[in-house]
């Protein structure tokens, strides 16, 4: 069977071949030069449809190659420029984060020299302190504290150096500041006891050292505060009683002493404007004068809060020639004084003599009260209210008047201790009471006054003062037609000068002046002047 098949396959290829010669010989010329047409036709056929095929296939393998060549270029181009930019977007993004690392490293570093710089003075304080030398760390503080003043480490630190370098009243100042960021601060509170207690403040060291009590404080801390009040108690004891006084001598020069205007022609509306000529004695004289004034104060405590007290002053003062115009002024006091932690309530009754050319001239008789409250040591405020019967002899009965006044004030101690500054507001009311009334009638003013003192080392004060003052009273001046209103103005300046603890100089200068709607009553006055002074205590 095989084999049969063989054959067969044999047979075909055979026959297939001798097709082919037979085509071959076709397509060809015979030897008469005729070849058979069909043959002839088909070849070129063939051969002309093959050809362009695969030239086409050829080229568009070829085209299709480029392509896709230029499509890997462009891809790897792409790739490339993407990675190009990634790499700098890194290499930004890694230089701009060093350079913040940078910036912060040195932030920190200039931080925390800061930090240091600031501290080093503090830490050297404390161990100066610490080694015994606080006139040392004071020295060493002082400097900063305009800047620094408001931090606690420094003011405690600046407390204490002042404190145990002798200097209480600068360092009640530091302390105060200490407190007012934190109450609860015991040390600062106890080393302000202390300070108190150097200066001699018995009432507020007692309240202060209480105070510490009340907040559980160490037990030897305790041991030490109940000896501060034992000693302070014992103190107190001792000084219920107190008696202090003083004398003083002065020599001046007085530009107005009869404090009246420079015109000695006055027109009178009333009159038609008639011109009158007035008495010398009421038209402004200047003289040189001298002076002495004595004073004295008693108190005695009648326990922890109530005290009584009394005091009286003398002056007397005495012009070269103008004498007629020589003054004594003898003025007294009594009364109660209640004191309770912060608040100070005083009452009482004063009364005053005024002799004029060795001739009696006025009495005046009143009550007075004030209210004091310490907020700290460096602010103190103070409501006043006060009435007087003012009452002249003979010809000048036709001046008397009641005066009420009432106003209040403030001081303002400055961080040195012994400068302060102050002002005051008052408002009153003269009411006439004179019989047949005065000229001018009832008078109501207001007024204020504002000043300073300022320490120049350690043994002299600047001081001064200016104050103002309307009044306006309610009757219709017959002579002139129109009811009367005043402005004072006045300034007062000098320097207190201790030469010694109880000895004082004082040169001051003294101006003033009145306006006036009637200028009969306008005026202008300078006053300078030197005392001595010689405290008793």
């Amino acid at each position: 069977m095989k084999f049969s098949r063989v054959a067969c396959w044999i047979f075909s290829g055979l026959m297939l071949a001798v097709s082919g010669v037979y085509a071959q010989d076709a397509t060809h010329p015979t030897a008469s030069g005729k070849a058979k047409a069909p043959a002839k036709k088909s070849k070129p056929v063939a051969k002309k449809t093959a050809k362009p095929d695969a030239r086409a296939i050829q080229a568009q393998r070829e085209a299709e190659a480029r392509a896709q060549a230029e499509q890997e270029a462009r891809q790897r181009a792409a790739a490339e420029a993407a990675a190009v930019k990634q790499a700098e977007i890194e290499a930004r993004a890694q230089a701009e984060q060093e350079a913040r690392q940078r910036a912060a490293a040195e932030a920190a570093a200039v931080k925390q020299a800061e930090i240091e710089a600031r501290e080093k003075p503090l830490r050297e304080a404390d161990e100066l302190i610490k080694n015994g030398k606080p006139a040392d760390a004071y020295r060493l503080l002082e400097p900063l504290e305009f800047d620094r003043s408001g931090e606690v480490r420094f003011d405690y630190l600046l407390g204490i150096a002042a404190l145990d370098s002798g200097k209480p009243d600068k360092a009640t100042l530091a302390f105060e500041r200490v407190l007012a960021v934190d109450r609860n601060f015991a040390g600062a509170r106890l080393d302000m006891a202390r300070a108190y207690y150097q200066l001699g403040d018995l009432p507020r060291a007692k309240t202060e050292f209480e105070t510490v009590m009340t907040q559980n404080p160490p037990e030897a801390a305790r041991l030490t505060i109940q000896k501060y009040l034992d000693v302070i108690s014992a103190r107190e004891n001792a000084k219920r009683t107190q008696l202090a006084g003083h004398i003083e001598v002065m020599a001046g020069r007085d530009s107005n002493v009869n404090n009246s205007t420079a015109q000695s022609q006055i027109a009178v509306p009333a009159f038609g404007n008639l011109v009158f000529t007035l008495n010398p004695s009421n038209v402004k004289m200047s003289d040189n004068y001298t002076g002495l004034a004595a004073g004295a104060e008693f108190s005695h405590l009648l326990n922890d809060s109530v005290a009584i007290f009394a005091g009286v002053d003398v002056r007397q003062r005495g012009n070269r020639s103008q004498t007629a115009y020589d003054s004594i002024s003898v003025d007294e006091r009594a009364g109660l004084s209640f004191a309770r932690g912060a608040e100070t309530f005083r009452i009482g009754v004063s009364a005053n003599q005024y002799t004029l050319a060795s001739a009696h001239n006025r009495d005046t008789a009143g009550v007075n009260a004030d209210w004091r409250h310490t907020f700290s040591p460096s602010n103190q405020m103070s409501v006043f209210a006060q009435f007087s019967q003012n009452r002249f002899v003979d010809a000048m009965k036709v001046n008397d008047f009641d005066q009420s006044t009432v106003g209040a004030g403030w001081l303002h101690v400055m961080p040195d201790g012994k400068s302060a500054l102050f002002g005051s507001l008052f408002y009153g009311h003269e009411n006439d009471t004179a019989t047949g009334g005065r000229a001018d009638g009832s008078k109501s003013l207001t007024g204020l006054r504002v000043g300073g003192q300022v320490s120049v080392g350690d043994n002299t004060e600047l001081f001064a003062s200016l104050g103002a003052q309307h009044g306006g009273y309610d009757k219709y001046n017959a002579a002139f037609m129109k009811p009367r209103v005043d402005r004072l103005h006045d300034l007062n300046a000098g320097a207190n000068w201790h030469w010694d603890k109880l000895w004082t100089v004082r040169p001051q200068i003294s101006w003033s002046r009145n306006t006036s709607n009637i200028v009969i009553y306008e005026y202008d006055r300078v006053d300078v002047s030197v005392a001595v002074r010689r405290d008793f205590r």
